[in-house]
């Protein structure tokens, strides 16, 4: 397989502060070039950031990598170094093909020129003949939606006029590798929809992307693979749905399971104490991920330490800070005082029901004194799973590329009858 992103360890180094002041007198500009020679130079004049460090991997052809992490981790300085805005610090970082990038809106646009000029502009720069941008552009105004701008210097446009021509600029004149920052936030919803459609489609054509957002379900869903960048460097480096499950996971402090070895320190009271918890599937195994239209399992595992009330399992699901649901075993074996002993109670929650995002999960066991329960313990945000739907058209979203909002997606039943409505009235 052909090797069309080929960095190996990738360094950018920023300053902040000055050195010295832009005008300095002779002697301060022989003793600061002294300095340098000599290697003593003074360096409390600024602070180092390093925006990258030692940063490698490969991107094969054909193939779409997701780069996520919080604000200030790389990002956008990996994409500016990839499309040579700015230089590396140390490293390398060499591309086969031709690019196609959309960094920030109107990046590579001329504000004096028309939106028709700027297209005809870019093309250029990319290396296409002014006939291959001519049959091209028709399809180019049409998904941008500016056609009666087009002859408007793009100076006088809004920032979704600009964003949807740039980005159609970016994924119509047929590059080899695209490289697309956290712009498409600037879009509209139905822009966000065909933009991201436009990228699956250059997918599965072979072309190479590399996809910067803070999209979560657009990374799932468009790469096959993730990189994780945190102050600079790769943390995580995986297939897409582990490595958003585990940054998900790591931003709310929960992971998929839990363990207290020590019962004397685990959450609980004399009668019930807390041993373990976590995410299955159906086959057994932890889950940091789960497909949306898989069942998926909170496993919770407790002890018994005496004779007492009857107790009973509890689940308390969490998506988006609010709460989805409380759920608990009203099965009749709990309906009779549990000796001591250990116990695993497993709840499932069926497919197609948890919207995509992140879920965490308060397990808890608890004795019923209607009409109030009494908590044995209760542990906030225990554990934590990603909900993801691959966008293959048979989960309640269907065809719809989308986010749906809410906290819950079931699939429902419909029935639809051919004809006109008639009036259930009439006889």
């Amino acid at each position: 397989m052909t090797i069309a992103v080929d960095v190996e360890r990738l360094s950018k180094r920023y300053r902040i502060g000055e050195l010295q002041a832009a005008y300095g007198t002779l002697r301060e500009s022989v003793s600061h070039l002294a300095s340098r020679v000599t290697g003593k130079q003074h360096r409390s004049g600024y602070e180092e950031i390093w925006a990258l460090r030692d940063v490698t991997f490969k991107l094969e052809e054909g193939n779409a990598l997701g780069v996520i992490g919080r604000n200030g981790a790389g990002k956008s300085t990996l994409l500016k170094v990839l499309t040579r805005i700015t230089t590396p610090t140390g490293g390398r970082a060499e591309i086969r093909g031709r690019v196609g990038s959309l960094l920030e809106v109107g990046t590579g646009f001329h504000p004096e020129l028309t939106g028709r000029e700027n297209v005809y502009l870019n093309g250029a720069i990319l290396g296409m003949k002014r006939s291959e941008i001519r049959r091209k552009l028709p399809e180019i105004t049409e998904f941008a939606g500016v056609e009666q701008f087009m002859d408007t210097p793009v100076k006088r446009y809004s920032s979704g006029m600009h964003v949807r021509l740039a980005f159609s600029v970016a994924a119509h004149l047929e590059p080899e590798i695209l490289l697309v920052d956290e712009v498409l936030a600037v879009g509209d919803a139905e822009f966000q929809k065909r933009c991201l459609g436009r990228m699956e489609d250059l997918g599965n054509t072979g072309r190479t992307v590399l996809f910067v957002s803070h999209n979560m379900q657009a990374i799932a869903q468009l790469c096959d693979r993730a990189l994780l960048l945190d102050e600079g460097r790769i943390v995580r480096d995986g297939p897409s749905e582990e490595v958003v499950a585990h940054y998900l996971q790591t931003t709310a402090g929960a992971g998929s399971s839990r363990t207290w070895e020590d019962l004397g320190e685990a959450p609980g009271d004399d009668l019930a104490r807390l041993r373990s918890v976590r995410i299955v599937r159906a086959d057994g195994t932890t889950a940091d991920y789960v497909d949306v239209r898989e069942p998926v399992g909170v496993e919770i595992a407790f002890r018994v330490l005496r004779h007492g009330p009857p107790v009973v399992p509890k689940i308390k699901v969490i998506a988006g800070g609010r709460i989805a649901f409380n759920a608990m075993d009203i099965d009749t074996r709990w309906s009779e005082p549990s000796p001591p002993g250990n116990y695993v109670a497993t709840a499932w929650i069926p497919g197609n029901l948890l919207n995509e995002g992140l879920i965490t999960v308060d397990p808890a066991v608890v004795s019923i004194d209607s009409p109030k329960l009494h908590h044995h313990f209760s542990v906030h945000e225990a554990v934590s799973f990603h909900v993801q739907d691959p966008g293959e058209g048979d989960s309640s979203r269907g065809i719809f590329t989308g986010q749906w909002r809410g906290v819950v997606r079931p699939l429902l039943e419909w029935t639809r009858v051919a004809g006109e409505a008639r009036d259930s009235d009439s006889n």
